[in-house]
């Protein structure tokens, strides 16, 4: 450690630091526009200038190294005459449109210009003009005049988000910050650089103009999308979300949230919103009031249990939805005496289950991620499916850890990745055999199953061997996987030889809780698969879902709900209008309260940030009613509290003895498919109904080209397809057919066609990971 002394205070940092760090230790602000402790030093605004004794001249705290006995003064005549100079030049250029900005009230240049700008300028020559920049739905660049060019927006991407996707070109006062030859900002975490602009020459496209920031209420919540569960602030006029911004919780998100946790509050303010309860009458849509809506569904779902027997009515549940919402889901379908109700629409494996009470998890904390010395990925979109995890594993390959991977495909995940296997998903478990023998050839212990060492399985078995802090991590695909059982037991043999932990990132904001809440068949009962793969269910309550486009065979789940004599669907949006009987208007995570479990099992509780939208309830109202209704025991909870209390205990705050990914499923390995095969990964922007609704989100870059077939070379040269504008006709037995644009994915194995799942294009195909047939449209 080296002590300094800062304006009169002792204060001791670590060797290496910078006296703006120790400044930061000290509780003293030294005022400064480039400098972010989560970005490098850059020391370009020269604003933290400080007085140095025996300096010759003022130094930039962000970037004078601290040294033994060093005395700083930060407040002295010479720094605040340094800092006001540098303020002056700052400003020459700065168009004062401050009234129109929507940086205003929140601007660093805005605030730091009262304490240290003139009353007046003494430059008397125009102001440069730089023109704005057309760079995509989300991110503004109208005002480039105002960039002070502290270059925040350049480091964010070159560090966080992995790509350097804006740039400094030109010198001097012809400065420009830009993208490359017009291209657009596409990256999943690139609202961040809204955030990090001091000024307002970056700010949020959807948000610009549309309210002023001290009309504002902030209010704290949690992202429903991925299982990070980002902290969020939830930013309100007028009783509509205007704005929402990351809430700095190190532990979780750091200070930064992904682009659909950031704009997918577009569509709770959507057209394609429910506002009160429908029944289907005579193939017509007609709105009624609560009470006979509710009335209807308990008559109906009475009726049929009469008629078919308890066994014919079942549930589905997002695991999007919160905890108290999947509680009182199983505990009503349970209630009238069915077992039917899960939450693993996606899932192919439903043997693939923690042990009783239990819940699959991470493994380890979030925060962990970031200082791993090795991490290996099996079966995950890393970037789309978790941006935040991939952020977080960025930062630990950054800092020298090894990434290895096992999938089907070979997609830039923007950091180094030390060794991968590419095959096709059917042989996903053969090739972590291969890997177990990989180890087992090291260890001297006894292989799970039969393998090869071969090269690739070597590399990544040395690369888990060496290091100290490791980690397995299974991705959606793994978990969706038909085999997923098998990959989980061949994971946790590899973690026990290697010392690494073993986890799923886990696929939706509450995965975990869902299965804590028991959303899941008990006693022989029917799993999300048998409910929408055959004809049995005879009511089908569904809570924020669409199973044709949630579920894991979008052609059965369509043919099943078809065949339901009632069908109620209690959602936020106009969903499933083709099949549904009655609509119940269900209340967001902005209009409810509610609770997450993240991967982690770090259960985040949040409260409604604004009234319902017209006559929508919150789920768990709409279920406890439903259960009065029914004259169900157990429905008498005043509040969402009651509810999770019931729902989670009243320990909820420590669920780690209820996190376990022990399994003892025997590794089954069965032969690689002959044909081709599907991979069906979910795009970022259709992986739940928020993000579909969201209009910016479906106008960028991977909303535009989430409905896309990605082809392997070899398919591409045998179907004689041209370099642009391919469309190909694809077919799954059992299923319907979807034309497709078709891109060229060089790096999938020669039977692997990615094409997607959650988008209406592919809905009328069969299984996430089939069999299927592509043919030149």
């Amino acid at each position: 450690m080296v002590e300094i002394e800062l304006d009169g205070k002792k204060v001791e940092v670590k060797e290496g630091s910078m006296v703006m760090h120790a400044a930061e230790k000290a509780g003293t602000y030294i005022p400064h526009f480039c400098y972010h402790k989560k970005l490098s030093i850059a020391a370009n605004c020269r604003m933290c200038l400080v007085d140095v004794e025996k300096a010759p001249k003022p130094m930039p705290a962000c970037a004078t190294p601290v040294t033994q006995g060093m005395i700083v003064r930060t407040k002295s005549e010479k720094a605040i005459k340094a800092q006001q100079g540098v303020m002056e030049f700052l400003l020459i250029n700065h168009p004062l449109d401050c009234p129109i900005c929507d940086q205003g009230g929140e601007c660093q240049l805005q605030d730091l210009a009262v304490g240290y700008g003139g009353s007046k300028s003494r430059y008397s020559e125009e102001k440069r003009v730089v023109f704005h920049k057309n760079v995509g739905p989300l991110i503004s660049m109208e005002e480039m005049s105002r960039c002070i060019h502290c270059t925040r927006c350049v480091r964010f991407g070159q560090e966080i988000a992995g790509q350097m996707e804006l740039g400094m070109a030109h010198r001097g006062e012809f400065s420009e910050i830009q993208t490359f030859v017009g291209r657009s900002i596409d990256s999943e975490l690139s609202g961040n650089m809204i955030d990090v602009c001091p000024v307002g020459a970056l700010t949020s496209k959807p948000f610009r103009y549309s309210a002023r920031t001290w009309e504002l209420s902030r209010r704290k919540s949690v992202s429903p999308h991925d299982s990070t569960g980002a902290n969020l602030v939830v930013q309100v006029k007028g009783n509509q979300v205007m704005r929402v911004v990351p809430l700095e919780n190190e532990a979780v998100n750091e200070c930064w949230i992904a682009d659909r946790d950031r704009f997918s509050y577009e569509a709770l303010n959507s057209d394609a919103r429910v506002q009160q309860p429908m029944i289907k009458q005579g193939g017509a849509w007609k709105a009624v009031d609560w009470t006979t809506a509710l009335e209807y569904v308990a008559t109906g779902l009475k009726s049929i249990k009469n008629d078919h027997g308890a066994a014919a009515i079942g549930a589905l549940g997002s695991a999007h939805s919160t905890v108290e919402e999947l509680h009182l889901l199983a505990k009503l379908v349970r209630g009238l005496g069915s077992q039917n109700v899960d939450h693993r629409l996606r899932h192919a494996d439903f043997g693939n289950v923690a042990e009783a009470g239990k819940a699959l998890w991470l493994g380890t904390s979030i925060a962990s991620l970031s200082e791993l010395d090795r991490a290996f990925v099996i079966g995950s979109q890393l970037r789309k499916d978790h941006p935040l995890f991939a952020q977080r594993l960025r930062q630990a390959a950054r800092r020298g850890a090894k990434i290895v991977a096992l999938g089907a495909s070979q997609e830039d995940w923007l950091m180094p990745v030390a060794a991968r296997v590419a095959a096709a998903p059917s042989a996903w478990v053969q090739s972590l055999a291969d890997v177990a023998a990989a180890v087992a050839a090291s260890t001297g212990a006894a292989a799970p199953a039969a393998g090869t060492a071969n090269d690739e399985a070597k590399a990544i078995a040395a690369a888990l061997l060496s290091g100290q802090k490791k980690a397995v991590l299974l991705g959606n695909a793994a978990a969706q996987h038909p085999q997923a059982a098998s990959l989980l037991a061949l994971a946790n043999w590899i973690g026990a030889q290697t010392g690494a932990s073993v986890g799923y990132l886990s696929e939706a904001a509450n995965t975990v809780g869902a299965q804590l809440v028991g959303a899941l068949p008990q006693a022989g009962g029917l799993n999300a698969g048998q409910m929408l793969g055959g004809e049995s269910l005879k009511a089908v309550l569904l809570l924020n879902t669409d199973p044709v486009l949630d579920s894991a065979h979008a052609a059965a789940a369509a043919k099943a709900l078809a065949a339901a004599e009632m069908v109620v669907v209690m959602s936020p949006f106009k969903t499933g209008l083709e099949y549904a009987d009655v609509l119940l208007p269900t209340a967001p995570f902005t209009e409810t309260s509610g609770t997450f479990v993240n991967a982690e099992g770090r259960a985040q509780s949040f409260v409604g940030v604004v009234k319902a939208l017209g006559e929508t309830r919150p789920g768990w109202k709409i279920l406890r009613v439903l259960g009065n209704l029914l004259g169900l025991e157990g429905f008498a909870q005043e509040s969402s509290e009651q509810v999770r209390g019931e729902a989670l205990g009243t320990d909820f705050a420590d669920l780690s003895a209820r996190l376990s990914n022990a399994s003892g499923a025997a590794v089954q390995i069965v032969a690689p498919a002959a044909g081709l095969e599907r991979l069906g990964s979910v795009p970022i922007y259709a992986a739940d109904n928020l993000v579909r609704h969201a209009s910016s989100l479906q106008l960028s870059n991977d909303g535009r080209q989430a409905a896309v077939a990605g082809l392997p070379q070899a398919l591409w040269d045998q179907l004689g397809l041209p370099e642009q504008g391919a469309r190909v006709r694809i077919t799954q037995e059992g299923a319907g057919a979807a034309e497709l644009n078709a891109k060229l994915e060089a790096g999938l194995p020669a039977n692997v066609v990615r094409v997607p799942a959650g988008v209406v294009e592919t809905s009328a195909l069969g299984a996430l990971f089939g069999a299927l047939n592509v043919s030149k449209a």
